[in-house]
């Protein structure tokens, strides 16, 4: 077996790591002091503008996107070391890269089900980095880890869908720069397929009907770097028909063709969120002195760095190993290992966060380090994409059957 980075992406690492080094990593503090003298919390420091103008010069840019036409054309191999390294900084490196969801996946279900128009009215803005946009999806009134459970209805009148339902925990709506919704409801709620009952619309923000009602946080955090979680509410909102994603009845097949590429962007920056919190770790102990002796010399100080090492690695490995089949026999032939990577990897990184947060004492929980704002995103991804326990049943029945 061959271990090695190709030439390819081992030069884009260089090139991210040195962006990171000399541009991320200094603005993360810029950042917050340009946003609290915003006049809206929600909107964009122009530091992160700049960012995202110097990664779009130096070709750090839509590296997420397989599809060459749009994007970088790297495999998931290939991204997956690059999504890594803009994990260390999640709330600014993917942003700057144009790599950020919710984007990331409504611009993969645009390029692969939108037509040529929306395409152009769409898909073009967002890989430019000009507009951002949201999946509404998740609703608080019914348990949203079974999408087959969604109560919105869009229903066709004429050359129109209307649309009427509420969403929450909508990422990215709270932005003023987001455009356009990709609405998920219920187009043929009494079919006998409970999966074809449900479609997809794009939804432009302007909309009458669209009332973008209130940020939800996220243990206290309003996650003001990714534009946010919103509660959103459509009141018989009217769009073209040439608004339908797909067909009628294909909403949930895009979905889970959206989340697969999903759940394995977001382990990746797992990943490099550990290594993070690793640095961080190490730089404390060697720093610090409690009772005689430097944190460094503490036996279980020593065992909470090491069985954090060990454990980064054995997930870099089954990532890369689910990148790899995902290239080689596609995303349904490596659904196993998709749902092994999102069970395993936020549940390992948040002990490893947990850790590094009671290494810094009450500097853990503050605002003077990123540990605190990461366990929130990791413990957040044991939620997002599906729930821990819902990949766990699946998986777990794939392994029975054979047995039956």
């Amino acid at each position: 077996m061959d271990f090695a980075f190709d030439a390819r992406t081992e030069g884009l690492r260089a090139r991210l790591l040195a962006f990171m080094d000399e541009y991320v990593y200094p603005a993360e503090a810029v950042a917050e002091e340009q946003r609290a003298a915003l006049a809206s919390p929600w909107d964009t420091p122009a530091v992160v503008e700049e960012l995202k103008a110097e990664a779009r010069r130096q070709g750090l840019w839509n590296l997420f996107l397989p599809d060459a036409e749009y994007g970088a054309g790297l495999t998931n191999l290939q991204y997956a070391p690059l999504a890594e390294i803009t994990g260390r900084s999640p709330h600014l490196a993917p942003t700057a890269t144009n790599c950020a969801a919710p984007d990331t996946g409504n611009m993969e279900v645009l390029a692969q089900f939108g037509t040529e128009e929306q395409k152009k009215r769409w898909l073009q803005p967002l890989l430019a980095g000009e507009i951002r946009s949201a999946f509404a999806m998740t609703e608080p009134e019914v348990a949203s880890s079974d999408a087959t459970n969604i109560t919105t209805h869009i229903e066709r009148d004429g050359d129109e869908y209307v649309i009427t339902g509420r969403k929450w925990y909508i990422s990215g709506a709270m932005n003023p720069d987001c455009a356009i919704f990709i609405v998920m409801g219920k187009t043929d709620p009494d079919g006998a397929d409970i999966r074809r009952q449900q479609s997809m619309v794009l939804v432009p923000r302007d909309t009458p009907g669209v009332t973008v009602k209130r940020a939800m946080q996220v243990f206290g955090y309003e996650d003001h770097s990714h534009g946010g979680h919103a509660e959103v509410v459509f009141d018989r909102v009217r769009v073209p028909v040439a608004n339908l994603v797909g067909e009628e009845g294909g909403g949930f097949a895009i979905a889970q063709a959206r989340l697969g590429p999903g759940r394995i962007h977001h382990c990746m920056r797992l990943i490099g969120m550990a290594e993070r919190a690793i640095e961080l770790m190490c730089r404390r102990a060697v720093s610090r002195t409690a009772f005689g002796k430097a944190l460094a010399q503490q036996g279980v100080v020593q065992n909470w760095i090491a069985d954090a090492r060990v454990t980064v690695e054995q997930l870099r490995l089954l990532v890369l190993k689910t990148a790899w089949l995902m290239d080689t026999v596609g995303n349904k032939g490596a659904h196993t290992e998709i749902q092994a990577i999102k069970i395993a990897t936020p549940r390992a990184v948040v002990g490893i966060l947990d850790r590094a947060i009671q290494l810094h004492g009450a500097g853990g929980v503050s605002q003077d380090f990123p540990l605190a704002e990461l366990y929130a995103s990791a413990r957040t991804l044991m939620l997002a994409d599906g729930p821990d326990e819902v990949h766990q049943r699946s998986l777990a029945r794939r392994e029975l059957k054979k047995y039956l």
